[in-house]
């Protein structure tokens, strides 16, 4: 006598597709731990980024606030440097 399908429960067919339906099942859970694990990693980096943001502004302004106040001696021009030389060679 054959095996009916009613008396065991499962045909071999049946068994294939829950299978695959698990194996289906367990993929999506995986896919959605390792996009979790990515969101969080994504928000650390972001929030790191933006420290390192207003560290960087906040230097930049502290640099502009020093330049102003303490300005670089201004360069001699190419008139002014010929001055010199003249005065220079009419007191010898």
């Amino acid at each position: 006598m054959a095996s009916n399908p009613r008396t065991t429960g499962f045909s071999a067919s049946e068994t294939a597709a829950d299978k695959k339906q698990r194996v289906a099942a367990e993929g999506r859970k995986e896919g959605q731990k390792a996009l979790a694990q990515f969101e969080v990693e994504a928000n650390a980096i972001r929030k790191n980024m933006a420290r390192l943001r207003e560290l960087r502004l906040a230097k930049e302004a502290e640099d502009r606030a020093a330049e102003l106040a303490n300005p670089p001696p201004a360069k001699a021009t190419k008139a002014a440097a010929g001055k010199k030389r003249s005065a220079a060679t009419k007191q010898s």
